[in-house]
């Protein structure tokens, strides 16, 4: 049994509202195949498909400053494997039920504030200030 973390983010968020698609953290070693059991047996769900990303780990500089001698060192962040899972119509995950919650919550705030917001009245068309000025300045000037 692999531990699968999901990635929580605003971008993974949009894609799993947008085309029902996850992306989940996932050990280096995985495959497709093994990812999609994987998801199929932790969260219970069908899996359509399943895309993968490797990422090699990007190279930092570590400074050690103890003692006298002070050097530089190379440190490495670990390597990191992504997966998007798209999951068949009608299953879905509790990632971001939070989210979910909040944003039919302010859908329906909006709804009340619009029904109960009176009709506003369009006001009159404001006239061209500027071309009435120009035509003052002609008049002041004497020219036509």
């Amino acid at each position: 049994m692999f531990l699968l973390k999901p990635r929580l983010s605003e971008k993974a968020y949009a894609t799993s509202q947008a085309y029902n698609t996850f992306v989940i953290d996932v050990p280096t070693d995985l495959n497709k195949h093994e990812v999609a059991a994987a998801v199929e047996k932790q969260f219970e769900v069908k899996v359509k498909s399943v895309r993968t990303v490797s990422r090699s780990g990007k190279v930092k500089r570590v400074m050690n400053l103890t003692g006298k001698r002070q050097s530089n060192r190379k440190g490495t962040q670990a390597d990191l494997k992504k997966a998007y899972v798209t999951l068949q119509a009608g299953s879905h995950l509790p990632f971001f039920e939070a989210e979910e919650k909040e944003a039919k919550a302010s859908a329906k705030a909006d709804e009340k504030k619009a029904e109960k917001a009176a009709p506003v009245k369009a006001a009159p068309k404001a006239e061209n200030k500027t071309a009435h000025r120009g035509f003052l300045r002609s008049r002041k000037t004497g020219d036509k």
